[in-house]
């Protein structure tokens, strides 16, 4: 069901401001384009620093790209958004991802001859001779992501290249994870296009995953969305930091204002942009919501993670942007080389820094450990994978990333639905982003939901933004994303309050 656009006709001479809830990605597209378009608009972000999910940490002067941000997108008119708020300081920059396995280096893309070369003759046959087992056996039940594999490409290859990374992502064995999901997600990106592009080359970069070269900010992507918030002041907007929602005032189906702050200031308001999490803005409405919506915003899970930020003396561990690390005895899933990203990221040219991203749920082990503890335990991993030696480690740092990852589970489709029974009707008050949408897309994703919000507030077009997608502008045929866990993990973080 597409949202209703505000039945209320913008004009000039109404000063009265669109509020946006949240100073990232999707946030601050929102408030760009309004003010550019000379809608009065005031930017609300809670936190000192605008970026969201996308920010860019700074520490001593190094710049660390928290989850890791390439700027490629098929939508023309982001990646001309992009281009036309960074200018010159966008940079091109050239893509290299490899697996990390046995103490060795796989090209990722997938290439033939590296990967009989990396695997050696004994596990080569190994993996073939499992492959081909596979091949020729019944395939038996398919319940898990672990059956799924094996049935297809051999115990063996599951072992290798799916457990170890899998189960760190997903905080879950393999045997847990659902065969739909790999069914959707594997055979997608992961296997078949890759090996593909490995044997027949990846052509225009149609395959996302794949792309060869990216453009990037020169001192990260908090630049870019610096940039964009001095472009909506210099517009005649206002962009608040340390401003937090801390109310949503409805009346008669609309949005009427948003308290601040815990009632420092109430912002009356003509429509309202929300970026924030969707079971926030169910336990910021007031008058508070109906028993069953707020039931199925609780229900709402999410994946977090952490990065660990390194400075080493010496030179680079590795010259890619990131590795996957498929070593199963250590609990670090992804590491970033900074530099790689922007030699302006690093201010030291003596000097190595690199991110070792942890994923974890708010409250467990990782996500409660001491910075002082989880610096000495990326030192440690970084020695048993032969990265690095822990004495030439200078400092560290640890940044927890909640909300990082909407996770889908079986009951999602259905809690969403029941949320968007209030929230459709709504004729000014419009869910942006990522988490505002609790969709596990990209930020090209989170600011095209922006770009056509803004266009059902001022146009009164009617847009779905459920049913937008970066890769397409729309799903052709609308397909909820599958949810992988069989038996879903109950977190600490569902037992906070709802705007907690």
């Amino acid at each position: 069901m597409p949202r209703k656009p505000s039945e209320t006709p913008v004009t000039d001479t109404d000063k009265t401001p669109t509020v946006v809830l949240g100073g990232g990605p999707a946030g601050l597209t929102a408030g760009y384009l309004l003010a550019r378009r000379g809608e009065p608009v005031i930017v609300l972000e809670a936190e000192d620093q605008l970026g969201g999910l996308a920010k860019t940490e700074v520490r001593d002067g190094f710049r660390f790209d928290l989850g890791g941000h390439r700027f490629f997108t098929k939508a023309k008119e982001v990646d001309d958004l992009w281009h036309e708020i960074m200018d010159e300081e966008f940079l091109k920059r050239p893509r290299q991802s490899r697996i990390y396995w046995n103490k060795k280096y796989l090209e990722y893309p997938l290439q033939g001859m590296d990967v009989i070369k990396q695997l050696g003759p004994i596990e080569l046959t190994r993996v073939l001779f499992s492959y081909l087992v596979a091949a020729i056996k019944p395939k038996g039940r398919e319940d898990t992501l672990e059956q799924w594999v094996s049935n297809r490409f051999g115990k063996r290859l599951y072992e290798l290249f799916f457990k170890s990374y899998t189960e760190k992502v997903w905080g879950v064995p393999c045997s847990e994870v659902r065969a739909e999901w790999a069914a959707q997600r594997i055979k997608g990106l992961s296997f078949f296009s890759a090996a593909k592009s490995a044997f027949f080359g990846n052509k225009g970069d149609k395959v996302k995953s794949l792309i060869s070269e990216f453009n990037y900010p020169r001192f990260g992507p908090g630049q870019m969305w610096d940039r964009m918030a001095e472009e909506v002041k210099d517009k005649g907007g206002e962009v608040r930091l340390n401003a937090k929602a801390t109310k949503l005032r409805f009346e008669d189906g609309r949005i009427v204002a948003v308290e601040v702050n815990g009632g420092e200031e109430m912002i009356a308001c003509k429509a309202a942009l929300s970026s924030l999490p969707l079971r926030a803005t169910v336990g910021l409405a007031d008058p508070p919501l109906p028993t069953d919506v707020q039931d199925a915003a609780r229900g709402l899970r999410y994946r977090d993670f952490m990065t660990v930020a390194l400075v080493i003396d010496g030179e680079d561990l590795f010259p890619d942007n990131w590795i996957y690390i498929h070593e199963p005895d250590v609990r670090v899933g992804r590491i970033q080389n900074y530099r790689s990203w922007s030699p302006w990221m690093v201010p030291d040219p003596t000097k190595a820094c690199v991110g070792l991203e942890y994923f974890c749920f708010q409250g467990d082990d990782l996500w409660t450990m001491p910075e002082k503890d989880l610096v000495e335990l990326a030192k440690r991993e970084l020695s048993e994978l032969g990265l690095a030696d822990p004495s030439k480690v200078e400092t560290g740092f640890a940044v927890h990333v909640p909300l990082a990852y909407p996770m889908y589970d079986a009951d999602y489709a259905e809690r969403v639905e029941k949320i968007r029974s209030w929230l459709d009707p709504l004729a000014n008050f419009q869910q942006i982003g990522r988490n505002g949408l609790h969709r596990y897309n990209n930020s090209d994703h989170s600011m095209l939901t922006a770009m056509r919000a803004v266009e059902n507030q001022v146009d009164g077009t009617e847009h779905d933004l459920w049913a937008v997608n970066a890769d397409s502008a729309y799903h052709e045929e609308h397909q909820d994303p599958e949810q992988p866990y069989r038996n879903v993990p109950e977190t600490e973080a569902m037992k906070q309050p709802l705007a907690g």
